[in-house]
């Protein structure tokens, strides 16, 4: 069943941003590490949305009993599906660790492109598998 989705402009305010995440997040049953890596990877995409993605778009979050999604879209389109996976930047780069840092916070990240905007889909799921001793 899915829940009903709250939606947020992306503005500089990315605080408040956060906080939306991650209050939507906790009732959505997210805890701990998996918690603080979707806050993280939503502050990253909404940081390329500002720096890249024409300075405005929106954050689109909802859940159902599997997984908890995040859509964020920019008003300028020039992120491409395969612009994920991202490999590992540099070291040394200035710039290039958002969408790679997403991708290893996220268990799934797609891009989707079409005229005039990108969408980026951020997704975890609610309650993995446990990991084997």
């Amino acid at each position: 069943m899915e829940d009903q989705l709250r939606q947020w402009p992306i503005t500089d305010d990315l605080a408040a941003l956060r906080e939306h995440v991650h209050n939507y997040a906790v009732q959505a049953g997210l805890t701990g590490t998996r918690l603080d890596d979707v806050v993280i990877a939503a502050n990253e995409a909404a940081i390329n949305v500002l720096e890249h993605g024409g300075g405005s778009g929106t954050l689109t979050i909802w859940h159902d009993d599997d997984h908890l999604t995040i859509d964020i879209v920019d008003n300028a389109g020039r992120l491409r599906p395969d612009d994920v996976p991202r490999p590992r930047p540099d070291p040394h780069a200035p710039r290039g660790y958002g969408l790679w840092l997403i991708g290893l916070l996220c268990d799934t990240v797609s891009i989707e492109q079409a005229p005039g905007h990108s969408r980026v889909r951020l997704s975890m799921t609610l309650h993995p598998a446990p990991l084997l001793p």
